[in-house]
C-alpha cells in the first residue's frame, strides 16, 4: 500500500517523469569480486579508524583511531606503524610540509564520540567546531593555537542552538574567512514540530574580538541557512557531510549531502546539493534577520546598517556600536539556494555519510566533477555531474557486513581513495578500467578517467598519462558509441549484429542429453541495458522458460537445437554478450552450465544421465509412476477388503427373527375383542416355532461382539436392575 501511495504521490504532484525515476548505479561490484581489487590495512584490537591525515608527499598516511595514533606507509601496501596508543581525546592536525602535530583535544573534541565535530588548521591556528562539555547542549566555534587570544562562539546568546552538529569546516587559499556547516533546530520558523535547518557560519581570519563588549568572543560571527530542494519532495534540510573543491573564476565549490527530516518509507533518499562561494558571500552580504523581544518571532531587519558592516572581515577596529549590533543580528536573511536551483544527484532508498569530490579533464579538455559517495550500508557511489544530470558510474560493495563509511580522503597523486570504518582502512582506485572489454563498454560506461586506445584496442586510464590521447575515445555527456567507436574502422555503421562482434571466448558450444534441462545465463555487466535473446528459427521452441535474471532454461527436445543469442541494448547500442550453440540431443557430449561457467563432458554414452547442470529426470519419472501404481493398487486391494468383511458382517443380521418379535407377532394375532380369531389358513412358518439367533444391538447394556462366532457378550446389570 505505502508503494502504491507512493507511485500515485510521484503520478499527481511531480512536474515531471524523470523526478519519480531513481538513478542505478551502471554496474555494481560485490565485495570480493576479481573485478574491482581493493587493498585493506587493519590492525587487530584496533576500532573507528575515522581521522585521516596525508602527508603532503602523500607518502605517510596518519590515521586517527580509537585511542590509538597510526602511521600507515602507503609506498608499500599492507604496512601499517603504530606510533602511538592509550591517547584519550586528542586532535591530529597538520603544521606544515611533512610536519604533524598532536594536540590536547580538551575543548577542541567532542567528550562523546556520538557528538559531530570538525577542525581545520589554518596559518598555524586551529579552529574547530564541537561540544564545549559533557552533557553536549553547549557547542561552540572556537580557534586556538598560535599567539592570539582564544575565541569562541558566546553560549548566552544563543548563537548556535543547544542541538547544533558539526559536519565539515573549509578555508580557501587566498581567503580570509573560515567555513562551517552544520545542522541545527531553527528558532526563527512557526512549526508544528521542531524543524531542523542546514546551516554555513563564518568567522574571519583577523578577528581579534572586542575590548568591552564581545570580549574573546568572536566578533565577526554570521550563519546562514543553507536549502537543498527538489521540486515536489520534502526538502533535504539536513546536511551530513561537505566537501570544499576550489575552483577558479568562482573561487570555491561546496558540496553537501542531505536527507530530508521527512522520509518516505524506511531509508528515504538523499540529495547531493552544490554551492557556488559568490552565491554564500551574497547572502552575508545581505539583510539580517533580527529577533522581536515582544513578539518572540525574528523578522527582518529593515533599518540603518551601521559601518564597518558588521561580520566582515573589516581592518579597522569595530565601534562598540558595530559590536553591540552584532550580538543580536549574528543571522542572515537570506537562504542560500544549491547551484542551478535543483539537486545535483538524488539516489532513492539510499542514506549517503560521506562525499568527496575529485576534478578531471576528458581528453578533449573538458573538466568534470567526479563524486565519490559513501552510503550507511557500506558501499561506495562514484558519479559524475553532467548537464543532462548526475550518472552513477559503479557501485561497490566495501564491507562483507553492513556498516556505515566514516571517511573518505583523496591521494590526487596516487589516483587512490582512502575509506575509514570501523575496522580498517581500505585503498580504492579512482580507475577501473581494465573491466571494460570493448570499445562500447568503454564509452558506455561515462567514465571520465577512461578511454579507449584506438592503437592499443584497450581501456585506457586517462589520469597522469604520458600517452598520445588524440586517439582515444570518449563520449562524457552521451555515452554514444554508435557515434564514437565508428572511428575506428571509419564505417557508417559500428554496431551490426553480426556474428563477428562477440569474441570466440563467449560462445559455447552444448551436446546436451535428450529430455535434460540446460540453463544459459545472461551476462549483465550493465544495469542500465536491457536484455533479451534471439532463438533459433522463425517461432519460439517449446519447453523454454526465461527467468528474472534472464537465464534461460531449456527442456531438451530435437527441435530446440539451434544458435541462442542475448543481446544487451544501451542507449541505442546493441551487442551480443552471450551465444550458445545447442546441438542435436543425439550428439555424444553434456556441457554444464550454472552461474555463467561452462564444462564439456566427454566420453559419455548416447542416452548416458546428464552431469551436473544438465538434470534428465526420465528414470526418476518412471520409479515415481511405478512406485505410484504399485500404491494405488496396495490401497484398493485394502480398501475391498475392508467392504468386503463389512458386507459379510451386515448380512449375518439380515432377516433374523428375536424372541421379543416372535411374541409380539404372535400377540398381534388375538382380535381386540377378545374373541376368537379364526385359524389362519395355509402351512405353519417355520419361523415362528424356531426363531433363528442373531445379533442385536442392546440398549444401555455394555456390548462386546464377537463377529467371526456371532456370538454377543453383553453385561446384563442394567437390565436386572430395572
Amino acid at each position: 500500500m505505502p508503494c502504491r501511495a507512493l507511485c500515485l504521490l510521484c503520478s499527481l504532484v511531480m512536474p515531471a517523469a524523470f523526478l519519480c525515476a531513481d538513478l542505478l548505479p551502471r554496474v555494481t561490484f560485490p565485495k570480493g569480486d576479481a573485478r574491482r581489487i581493493l587493498t585493506s590495512f587493519s590492525k587487530d584490537g584496533i576500532f573507528n579508524y575515522d581521522t585521516f591525515l596525508l602527508s603532503e608527499d602523500e607518502g605517510t598516511l596518519y590515521v586517527g583511531a580509537r585511542d590509538t595514533l597510526l602511521s600507515l606507509q602507503v609506498d608499500s601496501a599492507g604496512s601499517m606503524e603504530l606510533t602511538g596508543s592509550n591517547l584519550e581525546n586528542f586532535s591530529l592536525v597538520s603544521v606544515g610540509r611533512g610536519q604533524t602535530l598532536l594536540q590536547d583535544g580538551k575543548g577542541q573534541c567532542p567528550f562523546d564520540p556520538r557528538h559531530k565535530y570538525t577542525a581545520i588548521l589554518v596559518d598555524g591556528e586551529l579552529y574547530t567546531g564541537t561540544m564545549n562539555n559533557f552533557q553536549g547542549n553547549e557547542p561552540i566555534i572556537s580557534r586556538a593555537l598560535g599567539s592570539r587570544t582564544l575565541l569562541k562562539t558566546d553560549a548566552f546568546l544563543r548563537w548556535l542552538n543547544v542541538d547544533a552538529g558539526f559536519v565539515a569546516s573549509a578555508n580557501i587559499p587566498g581567503d580570509e574567512k573560515v567555513y562551517f556547516f552544520f545542522e541545527e533546530t531553527a528558532e526563527e520558523f512557526d512549526f508544528f514540530e521542531k524543524l531542523t535547518v542546514s546551516r554555513v557560519a563564518r568567522v574571519c581570519k583577523n578577528d581579534v574580538g572586542g575590548e568591552k563588549v564581545l570580549q574573546k568572543k568572536w566578533t565577526t560571527f554570521l550563519k546562514a541557512q543553507l536549502t537543498c530542494f527538489q521540486p515536489g519532495h520534502f526538502p533535504f534540510n539536513v546536511i551530513h557531510h561537505s566537501f570544499v573543491l576550489p575552483q577558479p573564476g568562482v573561487g570555491a565549490v561546496f558540496y553537501g549531502v542531505f536527507t530530508s527530516q521527512w522520509q518516505l518509507g524506511d531509508a528515504g533518499s538523499t540529495a547531493v546539493c552544490a554551492f557556488n562561494l559568490e552565491d554564500i558571500e551574497r547572502v552575508f552580504s545581505g539583510k539580517y534577520k533580527e529577533l522581536n523581544k515582544e513578539s518572540s518571532r525574528w523578522t527582518t531587519y529593515s533599518n540603518e546598517v551601521p559601518e564597518p558592516r558588521p561580520g566582515s572581515c573589516s581592518v579597522r577596529p569595530s565601534a562598540d556600536k558595530v559590536l553591540t549590533f552584532m550580538k543580536n543580528h549574528f543571522l542572515m536573511d537570506g537562504k542560500v539556494v544549491p547551484r542551478n536551483k535543483q539537486p545535483l544527484l538524488v539516489k532513492q532508498n539510499v542514506k549517503y555519510t560521506r562525499i568527496a569530490v575529485d576534478q578531471t579533464r576528458s581528453v578533449l579538455g573538458t573538466s568534470y566533477e567526479v563524486m565519490f559517495l559513501g552510503t550507511d550500508q557500506g558501499f561506495l557511489h562514484k558519479a559524475v555531474a553532467l548537464a543532462s544530470g548526475a550518472h552513477i558510474i559503479e557501485e561497490i560493495q566495501l564491507f562483507k557486513d553492513p556498516e556505515p563509511v566514516q571517511n573518505l580522503l583523496f591521494s590526487p597523486g596516487k589516483g587512490i581513495l582512502y575509506v575509514g570504518y570501523s575496522k580498517g582502512v581500505l585503498q580504492v582506485p579512482l580507475a577501473n578500467c581494465s573491466v571494460y572489454r570493448s570499445c562500447a563498454d568503454c564509452v558506455l560506461a561515462r567514465d571520465p578517467y577512461c578511454a579507449w586506445d584506438r592503437h592499443s584496442q584497450s581501456c585506457q586510464e586517462t589520469r597522469g598519462t604520458n600517452k598520445n590521447t588524440s586517439d582515444w575515445l570518449q563520449d562524457i555527456e552521451k555515452g554514444r558509441p554508435g557515434a564514437t567507436c565508428q572511428q575506428i574502422s571509419g564505417k557508417g555503421r559500428a554496431t551490426p549484429r553480426s556474428r563477428d562482434d562477440l569474441g570466440s571466448s563467449l560462445v559455447k558450444t552444448l551436446s546436451p542429453a535428450l529430455n535434460s534441462i540446460i540453463r544459459l545465463p545472461c551476462p549483465q555487466l550493465s544495469a542500465l541495458a536491457t536484455y533479451n535473446w534471439s532463438y533459433p528459427g522463425d517461432q519460439i521452441p517449446a519447453g523454454l522458460t526465461l527467468l528474472d535474471n534472464k537465464t534461460l532454461v531449456i527442456i531438451m527436445q530435437r527441435q530446440a537445437a539451434g544458435e541462442y543469442t542475448c543481446w544487451a541494448s544501451e542507449n541505442g547500442h546493441h551487442q551480443a554478450v552471450a551465444r550458445y550453440v545447442v546441438q542435436d540431443p543425439m550428439g555424444v557430449n553434456i556441457l554444464s552450465e550454472s552461474g555463467g561457467d561452462s564444462m564439456v563432458g566427454e566420453g559419455l554414452e548416447q542416452g548416458a544421465g546428464p552431469q551436473d547442470g544438465h538434470h534428465s529426470y526420465w528414470a526418476q519419472f518412471v520409479t515415481v509412476t511405478v512406485l505410484l501404481s504399485v500404491t494405488l493398487a496396495i490401497a484398493m486391494a485394502m480398501a475391498g477388503f475392508s467392504y468386503h468383511d463389512r458386507l459379510k458382517a451386515k448380512s449375518k443380521v439380515q432377516g433374523c427373527n428375536t424372541p421379543e418379535a416372535t411374541k409380539v407377532s404372535n400377540q398381534e394375532k388375538v382380535p381386540l375383542n377378545g374373541g376368537r380369531s379364526p385359524q389362519l389358513q395355509g402351512p405353519v412358518q417355520e419361523g415362528a416355532k424356531d426363531p433363528r439367533d442373531c445379533c442385536v444391538q442392546m440398549e444401555g447394556l455394555s456390548q462386546e461382539i464377537d463377529m467371526d462366532n456371532n456370538r454377543l457378550n453383553a453385561s446384563l446389570g442394567a437390565r436386572e436392575g430395572s
